[in-house]
């Protein structure tokens, strides 16, 4: 038997700044509280790596900020981190390898409350992870053993002006916003189906638009008013963004798997920021953006 090949990514772990040029009280304790979450994400890092070693696998590990080239020639991605980790290397996979997300640190009630007063000590949900220290080793079992298979989860596809923006496909969400946030985005979009029919024309003055996949419909999208979906539906959750003037209940809603939304940017700039603010395309007035559950998708180990 072929031993398996593992790619382990990683979250960075030296990012945080140093306490000793602060005198300020509260400044010093929310340092030293990063503190203590690089060094427990370091020791994750340390852990899963000692389980590797003990396994009939081969592996290697990068960070995930190295990733410039689409992941290939492995049998499977495990992310320590968060959820943005996870979400960083969704960038460069298609729908051959399956991943693995391991919540490095994930939030302890305990010292939610501890520090309530002082700052908020909640950390990533982790909803995409499948695994943390307690459980890591059973998950990995399982998977090389193949007694669990992995969920597939549905991505967006983009294009500007009929250019796709491929190889990159939104896992969360997209948003579509001027880059200052204090600025009117104007913009207007209707929704096509394969045969080509319409609905009509939205035309909208607001601060964006919001697009999310199911799995991203639990983030900002739930945040902003939008609704919980079921992780594994193809269709898109879409909500336009503190509208001027609310008069249209179409400015939230879905495009189902058979539907593209088709986007006007009418402003003088804008962007499309891609499962966060790291992924991003700059747009102009005029330019068509398309929308499309029509990606390939991605294959995660969840939680059981």
């Amino acid at each position: 038997m072929s031993r398996k090949k593992i790619l382990l990514l990683l979250k960075p772990y030296d990012v945080f700044p140093s306490t000793r040029n602060t005198t300020d009280y509260q400044t010093k304790l929310f340092l030293r509280y990063l503190d203590n979450r690089r060094k427990v994400h370091r020791e994750t890092i340390d852990f899963c790596q000692d389980i590797l070693q003990k396994k009939f696998v081969e592996w290697d590990s990068t960070m995930r900020n190295n990733l410039t080239q689409p992941i290939r020639n492995v049998d499977l991605v495990v992310t320590i981190g968060g959820d943005g980790t996870l979400l960083q290397a969704s960038h460069f996979m298609n729908n051959s390898v399956p991943v693995l997300g391991v919540n490095s640190d994930p939030t302890q009630a305990e010292e939610v409350e501890k520090f309530s007063y002082e700052f908020d000590a909640t950390r990533s949900t982790g909803y995409l992870t499948g695994a943390n220290v307690n459980n890591f080793e059973k998950v990995l079992d399982d998977i090389l053993e193949e007694k669990t298979a992995p969920s597939e989860l549905s991505r967006m596809s983009l294009s500007v002006n009929n250019s796709s923006l491929q190889p990159i496909f939104a896992l969360n969400d997209v948003l579509l916003a001027h880059p200052c946030p204090a600025t009117v985005s104007r913009l207007s979009f209707k929704i096509r189906s394969d045969s080509q029919a319409y609905t009509p024309s939205i035309h909208c003055r607001s601060s964006g638009l919001r697009v999310s996949t199911a799995a991203g419909s639990t983030a900002a999208m739930l945040s902003s008013g939008g609704f919980p979906m079921s992780i594994l539906s193809r269709e898109l959750q879409y909500k336009v963004r503190e509208p001027i003037l609310p008069v249209d209940i179409t400015m939230h809603g879905l495009v189902k798997p058979d539907e593209y939304m088709d986007i006007r940017w009418y402003s003088e700039m804008g962007e499309i920021y891609i499962d966060g603010s790291h992924v991003r395309h700059q747009i102009q007035h005029g330019d068509t953006i398309e929308i499309s559950s029509k990606a390939p998708a991605l294959k995660v180990f969840l939680r059981q």
